[in-house]
């Protein structure tokens, strides 16, 4: 296989100031990337026309990965659905078309693992991905990721355009959102633990009754993932991307309590939502398509993200402090 030059490519990453993204960003550095546009809300909102049609003429791509969502837990998803419907769809539509319309070579469509059916056989492959309807609590958001393939797919066969689709499982690891009211179950259930083991508590109370099952790919794995579809796949399949990980929210719940050495009690909620009742994907198209198979262990990539986190709450408290005889230092120095 030809080595793809990194090195000549113009490329976008839309959310390439996200979580995913910033590690997108930086797999493409590594890998010989020069020319990075990483836009922000502020300057493009991507829900408007106007604001893509001016991406597309400022950066001139010959990549665009588009990675940016409006994203969420369980709980997000139920207070949002029409938000999380509305600005997903409008993203990806216009932007797939305008990078269509303006000759960019490529566009790499990042698409959910929330788009399969509430009841797919596990392991989840990608042709039962129509054969039913996606889990309530995130339907709206599924289904809004899920017209990128549709859209991909017709692209490619009226115009031939080389667009392509990835299904990316759960992604946890450094960067992570950790904001209780939007966080996914991972950083969640780490900031619950690590408060309570500061506060002492007895107890902490997870939603649901733990028996799903949950797959999580390390975000650096899914980076690498989507760098080497980039690269390497030009097909008009969606191409799952994970871990072959799956593992019960009870189990998971104890591996980070564990991890971050919280010893108290742990109490499930059943009155709450479980969400989907199991997530697995079957990983052998995207290791037959484009040579990516993870990596990570998970309990290795749980030690990261609770470091990464830990420093940087540190690293918030020693800001937030003034020192004796000088002002306090704040992010806008």
């Amino acid at each position: 296989m030809d080595t793809y030059n990194w090195s000549t490519k113009r490329v976008v990453v839309t959310g390439g100031a996200g979580f995913l993204g910033r590690h997108i960003v930086s797999r493409l550095e590594q890998v010989g990337c020069r020319e990075i546009w990483a836009p922000r809300q502020a300057e493009y909102d991507l829900r408007q026309m106007a604001n893509i049609r001016r991406l597309i003429a400022d950066a001139r791509p010959h990549v665009i990965i588009h990675a940016a969502g409006h994203v969420g837990g369980i709980g997000a998803n139920r207070a949002y659905p029409a938000e999380f419907f509305y600005d997903n769809l409008m993203m990806g539509v216009q932007l797939l078309h305008h990078a269509w319309e303006a000759g960019v070579d490529k566009f790499v469509a990042l698409g959910t693992v929330c788009a399969y059916p509430k009841h797919t056989p596990v392991p989840f492959r990608e042709e039962d991905l129509w054969n039913g309807y996606p889990e309530e609590t995130n339907a709206p958001y599924g289904l809004a990721k899920k017209m990128l393939l549709v859209q991909s797919q017709a692209y490619r066969q009226q115009y031939g355009y080389n667009s392509v689709y990835l299904l990316p499982v759960n992604l946890y690891g450094p960067g992570d959102n950790f904001d209780p009211a939007s966080s996914h179950v991972v950083p969640a259930l780490i900031r619950k633990c690590l408060e309570a083991r500061e506060r002492g508590d007895a107890e902490i109370v997870v939603w649901g009754d733990g028996t799903p099952t949950r797959e999580f790919l390390y975000v650096e794995d899914a980076a690498e993932a989507i760098t080497l579809a980039a690269e390497r796949y030009n097909g008009s399949e969606p191409v799952n991307i994970g871990s072959a990980f799956e593992v019960r929210i009870g189990d998971l719940v104890h591996m980070i309590a564990d991890v971050v050495g919280f010893t108290g009690q742990i109490v499930f909620d059943p009155t709450k939502p479980n969400g989907q009742p199991r997530r697995k994907l079957d990983t052998d198209r995207a290791e037959q398509a484009f040579g990516f198979t993870a990596h990570t262990p998970f309990v290795d990539g749980l030690r990261r993200t609770v470091e990464w986190y830990l420093a940087e709450q540190a690293r918030e408290q020693t800001v937030a402090v003034p020192v004796a005889g000088r002002a306090a230092v704040s992010d806008a120095s």
